[in-house]
């Protein structure tokens, strides 16, 4: 398991919870360094950047949907063919924010969940109560 697992470490879940004010005046932040990486103008979305190393991720992935996985593949090509170009797509073709939804990031928590789940059972221990 990588450290921080799969998805690594974010402060985001934690300036939602306990400083939204700070997560709404970040969030312009965010959405300007989301158009300056430039995944989005080559048809990528951002599940789509996740390291595919981890058994956790490769287990997430074999849970993808055909669809899904069809779809992912695809836009990995699309972003190759264009990295080899060293251009980005036509601007018509970029991948708009309300399409750049997570679809991986949730089934990875699951395996990481369940991973954990198997661990601290493979590692209970069961004793006899004494008197028995």
């Amino acid at each position: 398991m990588a450290v921080g697992g799969a998805l690594g470490y974010s402060l985001a879940p934690i300036l939602k919870s306990r400083y939204a004010g700070i997560a709404k005046l970040l969030k312009p932040v965010a959405n300007l360094y989301a158009s300056a990486a430039g995944w989005r103008k080559m048809g990528l979305k951002y599940d789509d950047l996740i390291p595919e190393e981890s058994d956790e991720v490769q287990r997430a992935l074999s849970r993808l949907s055909p669809r899904e996985s069809y779809d992912r593949v695809f836009r990995h090509r699309i972003a190759f063919q264009q990295s080899i170009l060293h251009k980005p797509l036509p601007k018509d073709q970029w991948l708009p924010v309300s399409e750049d939804k997570r679809y991986l990031t949730q089934l990875i928590k699951n395996v990481e969940a369940e991973v954990k789940e198997r661990e601290e059972w493979d590692s209970l221990i069961v004793e006899r109560k004494k008197g028995h």
